[in-house]
Parts: structure tokens; C-alpha cells; sequence
């Protein structure tokens, strides 16, 4: 991974266009550019949870924050052209299975139609470079076979969401070989796994949902103890965004399909995740629900890295013990009143000084 002083000499001055910056993850992006100098506006409908992120850590005025929604394709064109951007990062999505479930139709709308709507207005922006349209590890025709997928696995989904995400898959490729690539603007896809990290409060995720249990003085109630999925703190894959964008502007024929997330061996279960959580916590229980766990869901789920390690030299720079324990510890530290810009940024801080000492010699 580059150093620090030279992904600030890249992004500095760097017009980005983010969608999804209200987001949890989109948050969290959002402060790395502001800090490596770029000048980001943003794509996105407005929180979703109360409290959020984007307000609480006051994302808002390091940007040119723009309220409006992917379906809208009038809109979206129209900010396309306001922003002028050279790099885009398309974070915006309905982003849980579940949510999937209850609201199929706007989740293929959000997920695919918007993503169309996103790169078509980016058919006529002439200063465009850099596209990275970020989906998710669930994009794969997931079999449960104990081997972790690789990029060039079959996509598929049985829920609306991961059905969504690997449709939005295609609808990146063919916009790449159709019109972009050929205008000499490099489009990559990047497939994420499960993230945590502080500052997430969306519902029917595990460490948001353990944090409102046991602050509330609550069991837990888990649903797939043993389910298997790629942790990673969200810093990670935001770094591996960058490291992409970074190596797509100077190499467009990297364009492709990457997925970021832990060694295929450090996938863990739930049962493991929160077992961690309990300890950094200090308090806490949790216990099973019995009977019928809900819509279908992945019980085995990995990624193979390797691709992205090798051709981007990106690698995680805390284990899932140490992406645990800083979530916690933020969580705790929030409730007790500590300001959300300050605690992302010393998270921040930390996760680069962790790269930097990865760094070959």
C-alpha cells in the first residue's frame, strides 16, 4: 500500500464524486478523503438511522454534500454535470438482506437502475478518470462449498439484495465495454466483505444490534450462530478503495473485479464474532433464538483475496480480534461522550500507522 504523504499528493485537490456518503461506510470514506486533501461532493438520500454517522461526526462540513436519489436519473445526470468529477466511488445502495426481503422491487431499483443511472450520466463527463462501483461479497451464486470465491466464480443471489449487487455487477461490466472504457475511463467493481466498526446503527447488523442489547441492558438474540462470513473493520476496505482508484488512474488496463477482505482463512462465525465483542465489552450476554431463523441466508460465506493483494498489494491491517475491540471501544467511548469526529480520526490515524509499518522495507 502507498505510504501516507503519497496518497495525500494523489488525492490532494482531487475532485471525487461519492455516492452513498450518509452511509455508514460512505461516512467513514468520506473523512479519509476530506484528510488526504480531496474535494468531495457527495450523491446520496439522507440518513437513514437516527443517530448516524454523517450527523454525529459532522461529515457534512468538509464537503459538498448532495441529498437526492439514484432513482431520480434527471437529478443524478444533473449532479454528475454540477460536480464535474474525475474520480467516482459508488458506495450509495439498500444495503441489508433483510430490508431486501420486505421491499424486493425498490431494492432492484436502488441497487441496479440506480447504479445504471449513476454511469450513464458519467457517459459525458469529460474530466472522468476513475470509477470504482463497490457491491459486496454475497454477488457470487453462493453453493456453501467450503472454498473461498474468486473473482471469476459465477454471480448469482437468492435474496432481492444479493440477486441486486450481482446484477449491478453486469450493469457496471457492460457500461466498462460499452462506453467508458473506450472514452479511456477505467471501471472497477469492488467486492467487500462483512464490516464493522464504530458508528454503524443500521438494524439486523451484528455489532450495532449487540451494542443496543447490552446498552439497553438486554440479551443479544442471535439468529445464525454458526454462520461463516470474511470480517473486516471498515477501514480495510476503504483503504482498498482508494489503493484502487489509485492504481485505475494509472493503469486502466487493472480494470476488473476485485474482492477485499481477510485471508480466506480468518473468515469466522457470528458465534466467534460476538464471543470477542462480549470481552471487549466487558458485560453482556446473548442467546439463540429458537425455531425458524428468518428468510434464507449464507451459512458459509469466504473470499480469495489474492487478486487483490498481488495486483494491488493491499492487505488488512487489523485482525478480527482488533477490528472487534476498536468497534467496541468506539461504541463505548460515543456513549460516553466522546465527539465521533475525534474517535474516527484516532481510529484513522492508527489504521495508517498499522499500513505504513506493513510496508516492505
Amino acid at each position: 500500500m502507498t505510504g501516507v504523504s503519497a496518497q495525500a499528493r494523489f488525492w490532494r485537490g482531487k475532485r471525487v464524486l461519492l455516492t452513498g456518503h450518509t452511509g455508514f461506510k460512505g461516512a467513514w470514506l468520506a473523512l479519509l478523503l476530506q484528510r488526504l486533501g480531496a474535494e468531495v461532493a457527495g450523491l446520496a438520500l439522507a440518513p437513514a438511522t437516527e443517530p448516524s454517522l454523517f450527523v454525529a461526526a459532522r461529515v457534512a462540513d468538509g464537503m459538498d454534500s448532495g441529498l437526492l436519489d439514484l432513482c431520480d436519473a434527471a437529478a443524478v445526470r444533473d449532479r454528475v454535470h454540477q460536480t464535474r468529477p474525475q474520480v467516482v466511488l459508488h458506495l450509495a445502495a439498500q444495503a441489508l438482506v433483510r430490508a431486501g426481503y420486505r421491499d424486493p422491487v425498490q431494492t432492484l431499483a436502488t441497487n441496479v437502475m440506480g447504479t445504471a443511472h449513476l454511469l450513464d450520466a458519467l457517459r459525458d463527463a469529460d474530466d472522468l478518470r476513475v470509477v470504482v462501483v463497490v457491491t459486496t461479497d454475497k454477488v457470487y451464486r453462493n453453493r456453501e462449498w467450503a472454498y473461498p470465491y474468486r473473482e471469476d466464480d459465477a454471480l448469482g443471489g437468492r435474496d432481492p439484495y444479493s440477486a441486486s449487487k450481482a446484477a449491478a455487477e453486469l450493469v457496471a461490466a457492460c457500461w466498462r465495454d460499452a462506453f467508458l472504457g473506450g472514452r479511456g475511463v477505467a471501471l472497477a467493481t469492488a467486492r467487500a466483505g462483512n464490516v464493522i466498526g464504530g458508528g454503524d446503527w443500521s438494524e439486523d447488523r451484528l455489532l450495532p444490534d449487540a451494542i443496543r442489547a447490552w446498552q439497553a441492558g438486554r440479551e443479544l438474540v442471535l439468529r445464525r450462530p454458526q454462520a461463516v462470513r470474511p470480517w473486516q473493520h471498515v477501514l480495510d476496505p476503504l483503504a482498498g478503495y482508494l489503493r484502487l482508484a489509485e492504481r485505475l488512474w494509472d493503469d486502466p488496463a487493472a480494470a476488473g473485479a476485485y474482492n477485499l477482505g481477510p485471508d480466506p482463512h480468518a473468515a469466522a462465525t457470528v458465534r466467534s464474532v460476538v464471543e470477542s465483542a462480549c470481552r471487549a465489552y466487558g458485560c453482556g450476554s446473548w442467546r439463540i433464538e429458537p425455531g425458524e431463523p428468518g428468510p434464507h441466508e449464507a451459512g458459509w460465506l469466504a473470499l480469495e483475496t489474492a487478486h487483490a493483494r498481488q495486483r494491488l498489494g493491499v492487505r488488512p491491517a487489523w485482525d478480527l480480534d482488533e477490528a472487534v475491540q476498536r468497534s467496541v471501544r468506539w461504541y463505548r467511548r460515543f456513549a460516553d461522550g466522546a465527539d465521533a469526529a475525534a474517535l474516527c480520526s484516532a481510529d484513522i490515524e492508527a489504521h495508517e500507522a498499522r499500513l505504513a509499518a506493513l510496508e516492505p522495507v
